[in-house]
């Protein structure tokens, strides 16, 4: 069976981060939990104790986390984001404060023309959300 999971690589200044993102989201989010963190070891090519391999879920949707030293040439970029429908103004309110808390906020928390409340940010890890909270929640 074919299964989609989005997949987060911690590169360049990220790098050595993985682990505090990973434990970031975990508490942003109800029934998110952490299903397997495996570290590089001694002689495997990158900084011991760093993320070789993350699993975790946000509320049912899956993702996976490594970390590389390696001069890649990609980074974050908000062209994909993780897309957040929230159930209330309060859940909006905190995710917006504590996700652009270091980051960048490319749209502020607001009405929009689209959205009765919505707001795009980078965290301070660089990964990029978009926050909705629907028209008539």
């Amino acid at each position: 069976m074919q299964k989609l999971t989005t997949f987060l690589l911690f590169v360049g200044k990220q790098h050595g981060k993985a682990e505090e993102a990973i434990n970031f989201y975990v508490s942003l989010f109800r029934n998110s939990t952490i299903h397997k963190v495996e570290r590089y070891g001694p002689n495997e090519g990158e900084k011991e104790g760093t993320v070789k391999h993350a699993e975790f879920v946000f509320n049912g949707q899956e993702f996976m986390v490594m970390e590389s030293g390696l001069d890649h040439k990609v980074t974050f970029t908000p062209a994909m984001s993780i897309f957040v429908t929230c159930e209330s103004e309060q859940e909006i309110d905190e995710l917006f404060g504590r996700l652009s808390e270091n980051g960048k906020v490319h749209m502020s928390l607001s009405q929009y023309q689209f959205r009765e409340k919505f707001a795009w940010v980078d965290d301070r890890f660089g990964v990029s959300w978009q926050l909705n909270l629907p028209n008539n929640h």
